[in-house]
This record gives C-alpha cells, sequence and structure tokens, in this order.
C-alpha cells in the first residue's frame, strides 16, 4: 500500500508539472538560480575580505549576473574573491544561454528521453519559432557559445597576457569574453580604480573591436547564425525575421553611434580627445548600450542628449533567442513598420515585402508600453526615495529594465527600497514583461469579445 501510495503521489506530481505553464516554469527557474546564486555570494569565501556579504546585496549581484545585466553594488574585482567571481561568472554562463538550454543539454548527455513538455519549455526559454528540431537547436547554441567564447578569449589574451601576466591574463580573457558574448557587462578592470570598467582601454582598438564583435555576435541570436549559416550567408535567401534584425542593428548602431559622437564632440574636444578615439568611442557606446554594459567614457560626465540617446538605445535591446534583453529589435522594427503603414493608409503592416499579421503589431506595442511603463515608473519611484535627478533614475531603470549594466554611478549608493526595485526590473527585463505577465495569468485562449462595437477619435 505504502508503494501505492508513493507511485500515485509521483504520478501526481508529474502530472502537476506538465499541466503548469511553460512560462510559469521559466520565471520559477531563473528565480531558484538567482536563489542559489544569492547563497553562494553570501559566504565568507566569496568576498575577498572573508565577510560574508548581506543577502540582499548577494542577491542583487545573482540576479544582475543571471539576467546578464552588469548593474553591481560592489566592484567585481576589489569585492569579490576568485571563488565569488567564478560563481558569478556561472550564474552569466548560465543566465546567457538560458536555464533551459543547459537542463536540456544535460538531459541529452544522459541519453534520456526528452518528452513533449521538455521540448515546449526549450522552445519558450528561448524564444523558437517552431518546435521541430529543438533539441538539434540547442546542441547549436551550446556549441556556438563555446567556439565565440573560447576564440574571443584567445584574441583577448594577446592585449591581457603581456599587461596581467599569464594566469591572470588568462582569467580575465575567458571573464571577458563570456561577459561581452552573453551581454553582461561585468568586468574585472578594478584595479584602475572601482567601477572603471573599460576605460583604461578606451585607446585599444584591438580590445575595443574585439569586445564590440562579441556583443554583437551575442546581440544577434543564435536563430539568426543559424539562418546565416544555413543560407550561406546570402541576403536575399534570408528570413523576415534575419533580415530584419541585420538591418535594424546596422542602423542603431550607426544612428547611435552618430549621435552620440555630434552630442559628445565639445565636451571630448575641451579634453584634448584626437578624432579617431572620438569616433571609436561613440560607436563603442552605442554598440554597448545595446545591452552589453561595458563603458570607455565617463558616463556620468556625458551631456543630457547623449545620456537620453543611450536610455532609447537600452530600451530596444537585442535581438528575439539572443544572450541580450531590452523590447528587442523586432518589436521596435514592427512598430516602426505599422507608423509607416498607417501613413501610407495601408489596412495591414507591411515589412520588407511581407504582411504582418496583426497580433505581431498588437504584441509589439504591449511589449513597448510595457517596458516604458516599467522604465518610468521605476525612475519616478527612485527619484522621489533617493531625491536624485529623474535622468539619472532613468537612466538607472532602463538599463535594468534592459539588461544593460550601464550606469552613471548612482547604484553603490542606492537604499534599499531602491535597491529591491532595481532587483525587480532586472528579472522582468530577462524573462521577460511578457513571459511575467502570463506566467501568473490563465494559460487558456479567451473566446471572442461579443460586447458591443463603439468608435473612438484617435489623436
Amino acid at each position: 500500500m505504502g508503494a501505492l501510495k508513493i507511485n500515485s503521489t509521483g504520478t501526481s506530481l508529474k502530472k502537476r508539472f506538465i499541466n503548469v505553464s511553460p512560462f510559469k516554469i521559466i520565471v520559477l527557474g531563473f528565480f531558484a538560480l538567482i536563489l542559489l546564486g544569492s547563497v553562494l555570494l553570501c559566504l565568507p569565501v566569496s568576498s575577498r575580505s572573508g565577510e560574508p556579504t548581506s543577502f540582499l546585496d548577494s542577491s542583487f549581484t545573482a540576479t544582475s549576473a543571471v539576467c546578464v545585466t552588469g548593474l553591481v553594488r560592489f566592484d567585481t574585482h576589489n569585492y569579490w574573491s576568485a571563488f565569488g567571481q567564478s560563481v558569478i561568472l556561472c550564474l552569466i554562463q548560465i543566465g546567457g544561454m538560458g536555464f533551459m538550454t543547459v537542463c536540456i543539454t544535460v538531459l541529452s548527455m544522459t541519453r534520456k528521453k526528452i518528452g513533449l513538455a521538455h521540448r515546449e519549455l526549450m522552445q519558450s526559454s528561448v524564444s523558437a519559432p517552431q518546435l521541430g528540431g529543438i533539441v538539434k537547436m540547442t546542441r547549436f547554441i551550446l556549441l556556438g557559445c563555446l567556439i565565440i567564447e573560447l576564440t574571443g578569449a584567445f584574441l583577448l589574451s594577446f592585449a591581457f597576457v603581456p599587461r596581467f601576466g599569464v594566469l591572470k591574463g588568462i582569467w580575465y580573457s575567458v571573464f571577458h569574453s563570456i561577459s561581452a558574448f552573453c551581454n553582461a557587462g561585468f568586468d574585472l578592470m578594478g584595479e584602475s580604480g572601482d567601477f572603471s570598467s573599460l576605460t583604461p582601454f578606451s585607446s585599444n582598438i584591438y580590445v575595443c573591436v574585439i569586445i564590440c564583435a562579441l556583443i554583437i555576435i551575442g546581440g544577434l541570436g543564435f536563430f539568426v547564425w543559424r539562418d546565416i549559416i544555413d543560407c550561406r550567408f546570402r541576403f536575399s535567401h534570408f528570413r523576415l525575421q534575419t533580415k530584419t534584425v541585420l538591418i535594424v542593428s546596422a542602423v542603431l548602431i550607426v544612428v547611435g553611434g552618430v549621435i552620440i559622437f555630434l552630442s559628445e564632440l565639445r565636451a571630448s574636444a575641451k579634453e584634448g580627445v584626437n578624432f579617431p578615439q572620438q569616433v571609436g568611442s561613440a560607436v563603442f557606446q552605442s554598440v554597448s548600450a545595446r545591452t552589453a554594459g561595458f563603458n570607455t567614457v565617463d558616463l556620468s560626465a556625458m551631456s543630457q542628449a547623449g545620456l537620453f540617446v543611450m536610455i532609447l538605445l537600452m530600451l530596444v535591446g537585442g535581438s528575439p533567442g539572443s544572450t541580450a534583453g531590452g523590447m528587442k529589435t523586432t518589436t521596435f522594427a514592427v512598430l516602426a513598420s505599422s507608423v509607416i503603414s498607417t501613413f501610407k493608409h495601408k489596412k495591414n503592416t507591411e515589412m520588407l515585402g511581407r504582411r504582418l499579421d496583426e497580433s505581431a503589431t498588437r504584441l509589439a506595442m504591449c511589449v513597448a508600453v510595457l517596458y516604458l511603463f516599467l522604465a518610468a515608473g521605476g525612475a519616478i519611484a527612485i527619484s522621489i526615495i533617493e531625491d536624485l535627478p529623474f535622468m539619472n533614475s532613468l537612466f538607472e531603470t532602463a538599463s535594468a529594465v534592459a539588461t544593460v549594466g550601464l550606469t552613471t554611478g548612482i547604484t553603490p549608493s542606492l537604499g534599499i527600497a531602491s535597491e529591491i526595485i532595481i532587483i525587480l526590473l532586472m528579472f522582468i527585463g530577462r524573462v521577460g514583461s511578457i513571459t511575467v505577465l502570463l506566467a501568473f495569468s490563465s494559460y487558456k485562449s479567451k473566446a471572442q469579445s461579443q460586447k458591443p462595437l463603439e468608435k473612438i477619435q484617435i489623436g
């Protein structure tokens, strides 16, 4: 009877797990990973001083790492020990690839059968367009991450090993390669001063180009790279999503770089920065603002115009199924196409010679409004609580919800309430605002509304 009861209980739990929506499991999975990271970072062995770190500060760092954001309360190099840095790097790696990718990989290695429920979870976790071939895609993601990150570390070692020594140089190369590819923004350059990021390498074109390349590759998305490889780099054969991602990414990098360059030209000239370095810094910040979180200039010294442009770039973010956050380039493209189609009096939204489904436009609008609401609402709250300028608060909240990690320097001094707000924004930004909403709402489709139709004036 006892064995029968245990078996029935196990069967019941299995059925409950299968009936739970993929969105809820994704949210709970990220939460569990953050909780584990928080506990490990609380340990005395994780800090250089040997003192335990408060759970709230550990949770802030763990959330930032898992959500590949980069906002920190303490300088990563000067505060955390080698063990603590290793924990942070593991959290970045799992958070960047997606914890479901890691789970499916482990199941594949044990040669266990991967059921439909796990495949649906994987599809939701990495924003896959279809369920078929999802396990094969998981292997592609894992192998792609390994190759790109090792290549990045190898190239960075030529700059870091001569400067920091062999062992330290290799560790720095691996850490920054993973951090850049996962768009995390964590760095170990604290020897030059707390929260210095990559400012010591602002004039090193070699390092800046490699970091930019890793950021862009990670931000384009695994499915985009799979399509590019399958189509043998022939643009005309790419899917609509791949074309959209490539075009929007290129436009945002160029336009963002030009505006940042123009807005900071006068200040840079006064500081004696030469023209090539001005251009390089502008392009780097335009790339990094798209959820990477590295900086080669002092952001607190930037103009209001420059900060606002970076806020816009941060909110757009990277692409679906990538290591980047934000509302995504495809969302921005759909909204822009909807506006253009409306001006042209077209009944449907059209983009690159294709007609988009009406639900795509509604979803894009929903995502954009949610991100703007979260960033603005959080900024208002922090500005009131901390008595800070609204623009600085908005920069911080946009950086958090878009999982960027750039800061004007106010994060380390935030109070408990503001710290909790930033943690929540980072978590929602990484998991996805729509995913969080769907996780705690009914998963069943609703019947079409039968309520009376009435028109309302717009504009």
